[in-house]
């Protein structure tokens, strides 16, 4: 059996095709992706907003198949830009990599911790029943 999460649009509220506006999931055990970076496998810091985005989000993936998830159980991403950055280039490389798979979604300027880093992203996912992962 799979674990669905099922979005929530008030008709009263805009319907965003990228995210919903609000996210319910089953009672059941949850992943908390902590924030990633542009950071590939080497260690190094991808160049410019919008790989950052594509590089942090491959890297929510990552996290996520590891626990035998993916992005149609995420219930909620937090976006954090660092102060003056305009959003976007990062909006623009989400499709490529996430795909259209609607969720829950902050956005918030903030000063990151790793210099150079102009995006970081984290996720709360839910764990499909029938997920491996212990």
């Amino acid at each position: 059996m799979t674990t669905h999460v099922t979005p929530v649009d008030p008709e009263q509220l805009h319907r965003s095709p990228a995210f919903a506006q609000g996210m319910i999931a089953p009672a059941g055990p949850l992943l908390f992706v902590g924030g990633q970076n542009g950071t590939d496998a080497s260690g190094e810091l991808l160049e410019g907003l919008g790989p950052q985005t594509e590089q942090a989000l491959r890297n929510v993936l990552a996290v996520l198949a590891e626990a035998g998830s993916g992005p149609e159980h995420v219930v909620k991403l937090n976006i954090h830009l660092a102060p003056g950055i305009d959003p976007s280039d990062g909006y623009a490389a989400t499709g490529s990599v996430w795909g259209a798979h609607r969720t829950a979604v902050t956005v918030l300027t903030v000063a990151p911790a790793r210099p150079g880093a102009l995006v970081e992203i984290d996720a709360i996912a839910a764990i499909p029943s029938d997920a491996s992962a212990e």
